[in-house]
Formats: C-alpha cells, sequence, structure tokens
C-alpha cells in the first residue's frame, strides 16, 4: 500500500495503523492550513476523559490562505509545559510513560518555529520508540486526487470515523474505552506491542 497523509501532531491511531500497513508513506507538504484539524492537535485520555491538547499558532492577516508548511508557531504562550504536564497527569500511571519519556522530551523542550518541522519529528519519535522503519517522501505541488490511498482526510478528525480493537487504558474504568486518540495513548499503555496493534486493524 503506497500512502498519502498529512503530517499531524503526535497523529492519531488511525495515521499511525495507515503508516505500519503503508509499502511507502508521502507526507503532503503543499496544502493550505486548515483550522480545526489534527495538523497542531492532539487527543489525549485524561483523568476526566478525553483532553485536547492545541499548539498556538501565528495566523497572516493579509494572508488567509497559508500553507500549512509556512505556519510558525506562536512562542507567546507556554505551551509545552501545559501539554508535558497533561501528559504527565494522563499516563504517569501506565505502564510504559517511563520507558518512553526521555524520547518524547525533545518536543516539549525544543523550540521549534514551524508547526511542519514539529509535526514531522514527532512522527519520527513515535516510528523510533515502535520499532518501526520509517522513510518517507514529499510532495512538490498540491494534487486534489491522486492515484494510491489518500489518507490525508485523517488529519480532520471529524472524517475519521475508523474504530480499532479496545486495548487496555488507564481510565478506562471510569470513562470506558476511547476509540482512537493520538499515537501517544497506545505507545504508553501497549509499548513496544504497539506496532503489532497497529498492524493488525482495518483500514
Amino acid at each position: 500500500m503506497n500512502i498519502l497523509l498529512h503530517p499531524t501532531y503526535f497523529p492519531s491511531i488511525s495515521q499511525f495503523a495507515a503508516i505500519a500497513q503503508a509499502e511507502t508513506v508521502t507526507f503532503e507538504m503543499e496544502d493550505n492550513f486548515q483550522k480545526q484539524t489534527n495538523r497542531n492537535r492532539m487527543y489525549i485520555y485524561s483523568p476526566n476523559g478525553i483532553q485536547l491538547l492545541n499548539i498556538p499558532v501565528k495566523h497572516s492577516a493579509e494572508n488567509s490562505h497559508q500553507k500549512t508548511k509556512d505556519i510558525k508557531i506562536e512562542t507567546a504562550f507556554d505551551w509545552q509545559k501545559q501539554h508535558f504536564k497533561s501528559l504527565e497527569a494522563a499516563y504517569r500511571s501506565s505502564p510504559f510513560f517511563e520507558y518512553f519519556e526521555d524520547n518524547i522530551m525533545p518536543i516539549f523542550e525544543k523550540k521549534h518555529t514551524f508547526l511542519m518541522d514539529l509535526n514531522l519529528e514527532t512522527i519520527e519519535i513515535v516510528s523510533k520508540c515502535l520499532g518501526l522503519k520509517l522513510s518517507y517522501g514529499k510532495t512538490e505541488e498540491y494534487f486534489r486526487e491522486v492515484d494510491f490511498s489518500d489518507f490525508r482526510s485523517l488529519a480532520n478528525g471529524k472524517k475519521d470515523t475508523y474504530q480499532f480493537e479496545p486495548y487496555t487504558q488507564v481510565f478506562e474504568e471510569k470513562h470506558g474505552y476511547i476509540n482512537n486518540l493520538s499515537i501517544l495513548d497506545l505507545l504508553f499503555n501497549e509499548g513496544r506491542y504497539a506496532l503489532d496493534y497497529l498492524k493488525k486493524q482495518q483500514l
């Protein structure tokens, strides 16, 4: 399977299932940025249920059609500290949080200028944690339709309706199983078994 998808912030399980099952991966670099999508957000399982973590970005007043690759992160807010504290509250008691903590920490310490660079780094870091060999291409122009598997719609959570096999989650006794969260939820709960899980899911 040859796939095309948007690099998003610690992507959803559906996006990583597509990556894990793909023969070749190409990332869309030439699209226009869309608000309210997972390009700059992820969903985790907090003690209170599902929680949205959003990266603040700078919007251009004179240019409403900015390409995602040109979107800069807003540095006026200490979003990194807040996101990591939220991850700790959600996953400190999970089986594999401490095992992978040092791997993901650079994302919350390094000051990225561009959202796209940060997103690609989150994907590379998680791939290493999963033991997944990832090499990818990048688009050089935008095509509305492509002749291989187009998973770009997965960047929009509302269009991502995949249902996956349940696995054990930290707070499921309080709130039940929550489907298709950020890949970090699967990684911290399942560890190295996460890759086998991703390869088995129906897409």
